[in-house]
């Protein structure tokens, strides 16, 4: 069953936004860098109001979606990961997100999820800007 959202506009989460850094807008997502420089870590928020399950989107809007986590994992290449994870949990934060994380062997948590293994560690302003900087340089386009 398709969800129906209100008429609300659609806003993002207050924890999303404490947690994480505008890099870019795609058509359907908000593409923000998570805080935690211990990973190379792209939050995905679709800007659909009411949206908390990927069965909340229309089929073109969950088609859209893939090819945004696409994007953003291909992205993430740069940093020439071992592994790329990709999870939507919502578990603490209703609001539909989609993590794509770059993993490597020797990273804090390794081969385990990133969530709850270690503090997040949040960037440097330095850091911050340079790594926000980066990946607007290197955001792949879209495939056709």
């Amino acid at each position: 069953m398709k969800h129906h959202p209100q008429q609300e506009p659609w806003h993002l989460h207050p924890q999303l936004a404490d947690d994480t850094h505008p890099v870019d807008s795609w058509p359907l997502c908000e593409v923000r860098l998570m805080d935690d420089a211990n990973h190379p870590w792209l939050i995905l928020v679709p800007r659909v109001a009411g949206a908390t399950e990927v069965t909340d989107l229309s089929t073109d809007q969950q088609a859209n979606l893939m090819r945004e986590i696409d994007r953003a994992a291909r992205t993430l290449r740069v940093f020439r990961p071992r592994k790329l994870n990709v999870a939507a949990l919502g578990n603490l934060v209703p609001q539909l997100h989609v993590h794509v994380i770059a993993r490597y062997e020797q990273d804090i948590a390794w081969p385990r999820p990133v969530w709850g293994m270690a503090a997040a560690q949040p960037y440097a302003p330095e850091a911050l800007i340079e790594r926000i900087q980066l990946l607007r340089d290197t955001i792949v386009e879209p495939e056709s």
